[in-house]
């Protein structure tokens, strides 16, 4: 098959798949944007690729400001504060990263952000 048929039958199956996720599924697929960015921005960094290790430390980054953003405090209380710390920690923690160009501390925040997104994977289960 060709290329360009695949790459318009997997973005048509994910635009579908985010219409019709619930909130808990739509938050696990933004930790997982996050991931793989992240991933990627490691390894690019590990090949001193500086430039390709921004690019993707940014696409993570605007993931992370985005799930700090949506936060609701008043709903949210402790949880709420909770994670909006985590968010600012794993972004300054991103930002000496890209400055020490050390991808050790990515991984660190990789894993982080790979602990929230099993637990809100969790959530997602005991909704449905």
């Amino acid at each position: 098959m060709p290329t360009a048929y695949l790459n318009r039958s997997r973005t048509a199956y994910q635009r579908a798949a985010t219409l019709t996720a619930s909130q808990p599924q739509l938050i696990v697929m933004l930790y997982d944007g996050a991931l793989r960015f992240l991933k990627q921005a490691a390894t690019a960094m590990t090949a001193h690729d500086v430039e390709g290790a921004h690019n993707k430390l940014r696409r993570a980054e605007r993931i992370i400001v985005h799930l700090r953003s949506s936060l609701d405090f008043e709903q949210g209380g402790e949880i709420a504060a909770n994670l909006d710390a985590i968010y600012s920690f794993s972004l300054r923690h991103l930002n000496s990263a890209r400055i020490n160009q050390d991808p050790a501390m990515i991984d660190q925040i990789s894993e982080l952000i790979g602990t929230l997104r099993g637990a809100w994977s969790e959530v997602g289960r005991k909704v449905a």
